[in-house]
């Protein structure tokens, strides 16, 4: 299967990769292209910025979550029918799940989808040095996949003279590789950073004119014909049997099973943090996920069977979350009822009895986790883990399963829960969490669903299980 990709790769993070890439995606877009865009890594907020620009969701391209032939399965589906799917890289280009390793890197996820790549690099304070760098990086594997350079912070003036010299020296040392063009110094590539991340699109007022903006003078400074070209270069992708009969049933509008159930799900700016993946999982498995906000809805959706509470930033918004008093009430009467209910990190934190800001100040929330959640001044049990049941008890999880997750918060808890045992994946570290009954899993570990799909026909078995209790109890 022919599917023209790319993938943006940079030196280091911060060095522009998803300005570039927005740009990117909306000039191309303007050119009349059907554009998909995917994300390397479990990062959240990225993938929200590559929706913001093309009105379609974006996908993570992770593989610790997912193996090879696995990837390789999403991918297609995912990319089919586009004329050009762009992939933001992450963090440095060759930077894996540990120090000394280039698995799970953007590098690896290339490798893995045969995706040519275009190397983003800050010329910014440098001239004959980015030579060395760029064949540096390009030579560091034989199949580094490094198809295009674009320097960005480069002035109008200077990038001519910058080209010359940079494909002069780059062809003296056996390393040709096109320069397609170059990024100015423009407020329209600057994105404000806090300390997840960048800042959600939710909350920047105006994002989408910068987008515009940054799309517009891209258009201007790169060569769009050759990033095309070089997409158009990638190799076929052969799609299974399997991944080309899920492509069929999962195009066109949502399918669920004759009798759906219905579940409540946070969606606002306080818990936006979801993968695609996961929701379609549980979409397949006969979910109606039906969106509420924590911060402005006063009653939960109606006739639901379960809820979902994601991560997201509840921290900022703890105030206005404690003050929406009749949801968080309901909520916990509908967990004192046994609703069945799926909370990670910022949705955990939600469940406390209390949410400490970063000011200092204490807010009342919904009180089913008796704890405090408050701000440790530090980045917390970062990373990778493999989650597995530490007590015997009938939850989603049981003795001897595993599932694959990924942690990555600045508040820690009092009480982060002592049913599951997270470990890093090469073994070195683990440590006690997450609360979890028959009906309750919550804890600060972003869980991959598909990695093991069992945990999730569970939560939509016992969602449905509850619903048609709650209705025979009406009856009655």
């Amino acid at each position: 299967m022919q599917i023209p990709r790319i993938l943006i790769a940079a030196p280091a993070s911060g060095s522009g990769k998803t300005a570039v890439s927005c740009a990117l995606m909306y000039a191309l877009r303007e050119q009349g292209l059907s554009v998909h865009a995917c994300k390397c890594g479990p990062d959240y907020i990225d993938p929200m910025f590559h929706r913001e620009v093309l009105e379609l969701d974006s996908r993570n391209l992770d593989l610790f979550f997912s193996g090879p032939e696995e990837l390789r399965e999403e991918f297609i589906r995912h990319a089919s029918g586009a004329d050009i799917t762009v992939t933001e890289g992450v963090m440095g280009y060759y930077d894996g799940r540990s120090i000394d390793s280039d698995a799970g890197s953007s590098y690896d996820v290339a490798r893995t989808l045969n995706m040519p790549v275009i190397l983003v690099i800050s010329s910014r304070g440098a001239a004959l040095s980015l030579a060395a760098i760029v064949k540096g990086i390009a030579a560091f594997r034989k199949d580094s996949n490094i198809c295009g350079l674009l320097l960005n912070r480069v002035s109008k003036m200077l990038y001519p003279r910058l080209k010359e010299m940079l494909s002069q020296e780059l062809e003296k040392c056996g390393c040709s590789i096109p320069i397609a063009g170059y990024i100015p110094e423009d407020e329209a590539f600057h994105l404000e950073s806090r300390h997840l991340g960048l800042v959600t699109p939710q909350e920047r007022k105006g994002l989408n004119d910068q987008i515009r903006q940054a799309g517009r003078i891209l258009s201007e400074t790169v060569e769009l014909d050759i990033i095309r070209e070089i997409a158009r270069s990638a190799p076929e992708l052969n799609a299974t049997a399997e991944s080309e009969k899920e492509e069929v049933d999962c195009s066109g509008k949502k399918k669920y099973s004759k009798n759906p159930v219905r579940i409540g799900i946070a969606q606002d700016e306080a818990f936006c943090f979801y993968y695609k993946a996961n929701l379609e999982l549980l979409e397949s498995m006969g979910c109606e996920l039906v969106p509420f906000s924590p911060i402005k809805d006063e009653k939960l959706p109606g006739n639901i069977g379960g809820l979902i509470l994601g991560g997201g930033y509840p921290e900022l918004y703890a105030g206005r979350l404690s003050a929406n008093r009749s949801l968080t009430e309901e909520i916990g009467e509908r967990l004192k009822e046994k609703m069945p209910c799926y909370a990670e990190c910022g949705g955990f934190m939600y469940l406390h009895e209390t949410m400490e800001d970063e000011k200092g100040n204490v807010y009342p929330m919904v009180g089913e986790v008796k704890g405090s959640a408050y701000p440790a001044g530090r980045l917390v049990r970062f990373g990778y883990v493999n989650i597995k049941a530490a007590t015997e008890q009938n939850g989603y999880l049981r003795p001897g399963e595993m599932i694959r997750g990924h942690e990555f918060h600045y508040w820690d808890s009092t009480d982060s829960g002592r049913n599951c045992v997270a470990e890093k994946p090469d073994g070195r570290r683990r440590w006690e969490c997450v609360h979890m009954t028959k009906d309750l899993f919550a804890g600060y570990p972003h869980l991959y669903l598909p990695s093991m799909p069992e945990f999730a026909r569970r939560f939509v078995s016992r969602c449905r299980t509850w619903k048609q209790g709650a209705e025979e109890s009406k009856n009655v």
